[in-house]
């Protein structure tokens, strides 16, 4: 349903844009983001775009992630500017929803794409 790519290797203070193409048949959402997973942690929030409440970023992101959402061509895109070694993980893009019908609710996940940043 959802497919992540984008990811690789830069140094400090380049730039990234992770890509999560997902299935057109995916309607009624309620929100797209994307979460980061660093080696030996817990899965973290990043960004996200939520239904009638615009993006929302963590405080890590500092000003320097960008996420978008363009549903025509079912995409949902995370840039990233001046990368630091605390920005490495793996990025996993989620987009969930179906709140306009009960019973609906879907809550998909994509197999996650790598970031690292060396310093």
């Amino acid at each position: 349903q959802l497919q992540a790519s984008g990811g690789g290797l830069v140094q400090v203070g380049g730039s990234l844009t992770l890509t999560c193409l997902y299935s057109a048949s995916i309607r009624d959402i309620d929100e797209v983001g994307w979460y980061r997973q660093a080696p030996g942690k817990k899965r973290k929030f990043v960004a996200a775009i939520i239904r009638r409440g615009g993006a929302t970023y963590a405080p890590s992101g500092g000003g320097r992630f960008t996420i978008s959402h363009d549903s025509a061509k079912t995409t949902v895109s995370l840039q990233m500017i001046n990368l630091k070694p605390e920005d490495t993980g793996v990025y996993y893009c989620n987009i969930n929803g179906g709140s306009s019908y009960p019973g609906n609710d879907f809550d998909y996940w994509g197999q996650g794409t790598l970031v690292t940043v060396s310093s």
